[in-house]
């Protein structure tokens, strides 16, 4: 267990996400790590885990939580280290002070009443609650409450600085007149990718909960919302903030208040958040938007400069969509698929990044060596558990990877002997048989068990000319695939080498 152990912590990709994250998001990341350390899945220490834990606790004003982690690595007798309780005593202080110095707009805002008159009347804005005497809200004091929502945050109350952060958006908004109750405005952001343009109003866009303009400052409040949406879990509200984000960022860059590198750093860890987003919102078109999102030019441009690791996500979600894809296309055409595994292979030759589940579509859709498919294939449902993303799609991605194999293979053979295809697929003769027989019942096949043979026959009994000289020369392709590929890499790692020698010369 402990060599397994071994190879699999060289593809945790843990090290290589930690810098482009929040360090709140990590805290799931770890929990998932110390799953697996307990067990004897993985052969990191749970005590280096619980320093790495520390260590990112300390900036935050999660302090009680510190302190537990603190008596975990030293023992529970462990005396407290005095610097922890006089943070403790100085996070209570200014929590206070910050709830004292936004009192009136908290009040109002908690308030949803006395805030619907404001909003009725069209008086929702910093501008216009500076103007109401009896309020005492200043832009002062809306400043304050922006950073209490951010400290309230960095105490670990997520669900309260989201609350707080989406008032504050709201006093910069301007949405339409027409907008009904709190979900409808959900389904217009979600369903609404474009900017409302009304004559009759003066609205803000749709994209981005309806702001009329976005600064530096109001971008980390989008970014901040994300963070929230994303640690309370709220899968749909996630993906509107990540929309929202990815809006801002263009708006910004179009206006020349991002510089094309501070765009490019920016673009790379919303690639990372919307890992969160997207692979746990799945079931509801998550990995479709996430292939949209990384096969985008400017998107894809990050992955390949800054993180080639992100392939391992980008494979997978091609993978598990590919099929979902080709079903919703007119009359089952699977052009859609095919332009989605081309784009693919085309990310896979610029970026430096291997592991077993990029390797066995390199293997399949490149190389054409099922043998080493196979072995790969084995070897990705090891990777896929112990990976805090796609663990809980490890199940489906072996089923879409072996339906995968199967296509590939059918293409260049008739006849398919049942031991053979078997191996291939991870599996025995008579898994592979009943796998077979309800892939063809549910996928309409073409293609029938010959049970005395022990074998697949594809199409009919009739083989046109064409089928024939296929037939005959796929050893031929396959060949020259080989060395159309073999020609590539030489290429590519030249291109790569080049690219290196440069990255390291800008250093």
């Amino acid at each position: 267990m402990t060599g397994e152990a071994d190879t699999l912590e060289q593809w945790d990709l843990t090290s290589k996400i930690s810098p482009f994250l929040d360090r709140h998001m990590m805290f799931p990341l770890l929990e998932y790590l110390d799953g697996l350390i307990n067990a004897g899945t993985i052969s990191y220490s749970s005590k280096d885990v619980a320093a790495a834990r520390l260590a990112l606790l300390r900036p935050t004003h999660m302090v009680d939580y510190a302190i537990d982690i603190y008596k975990s690595v030293h023992g529970e007798t462990s005396p407290v280290p005095q610097e922890m309780e006089d943070q403790k005593a100085q996070v209570f202080k200014q929590l206070e002070e910050l709830k004292n110095g936004c009192q009136p707009l908290a009040d109002l805002c908690e308030n949803p009443e006395e805030k619907a008159k404001y909003v009725a009347a069209g008086k929702w804005s910093v501008t216009a609650l500076s103007q109401e005497p009896d309020l005492n809200i200043t832009p002062e004091v809306c400043e304050l409450y922006r950073k209490s929502a951010k400290f309230q945050f960095e105490c670990g109350a997520y669900q309260k600085a989201r609350d707080m952060l989406e008032n504050y958006i709201s006093l910069f908004a301007k949405p339409p007149t027409s907008t009904g109750a709190e979900e409808d405005e959900m389904e217009d952001y979600k369903g609404n990718n474009k900017q409302q343009n009304n004559e009759k109003e003066d609205v803000g866009n749709a994209n981005i909960y309806y702001l009329k303009s976005v600064d530096a400052k109001m971008l980390q409040v989008l970014w901040g919302r994300l963070a929230c949406e994303i640690l309370v879990e709220g899968w749909e509200a996630a993906s509107v903030a990540l929309d929202a984000v990815k809006a801002a960022l263009e708006i910004m860059v179009a206006k020349n208040q991002m510089t094309p590198l501070e765009a490019l750093s920016e673009r790379t860890w919303l690639l990372h958040w919307s890992l969160f987003v997207y692979w746990n919102n799945s079931a509801k078109g998550g990995l479709e938007q996430l292939v949209e999102l990384f096969h985008n030019e400017r998107y894809k441009q990050a992955i390949t400069t800054n993180t080639p690791h992100l392939l391992r996500y980008l494979t997978a979600a091609v993978l598990l969509c590919k099929r979902r894809i080709t079903k919703k296309a007119a009359a089952g055409s699977n052009a859609e698929a095919r332009r989605l595994m081309k784009n693919l292979t085309n990310v896979m030759q610029d970026c430096d990044y291997s592991d077993p589940i990029v390797e066995f579509v390199n293997c399949l859709c490149v190389k054409f060596d099922f043998e080493s498919a196979q072995t790969k294939l084995q070897e990705c449902e090891k990777v896929l558990d112990a990976d805090f993303f796609l663990c809980k799609q490890t199940g489906l991605f072996m089923e879409e990877a072996r339906v995968f194999v199967f296509e590939n293979y059918c293409r260049i053979h008739n006849k398919i002997d049942l031991s053979a295809l078997g191996k291939k697929l991870a599996m025995n003769e008579n898994e592979a048989e009943r796998w077979i027989v309800d892939l063809i019942r549910n996928a309409d096949l073409d293609a029938k068990i010959d049970s005395e043979e022990g074998c697949v026959v594809m199409g009919g009994s009739y083989q046109s000319t064409y089928e024939q000289v296929m037939e005959r020369t796929r050893d031929l392709n396959v060949r020259s695939a080989t060395m159309v590929q073999t020609l590539q890499t030489v290429l590519n790692n030249a291109r790569k080498e080049r690219a290196k020698k440069a990255r390291e010369g800008m250093e």
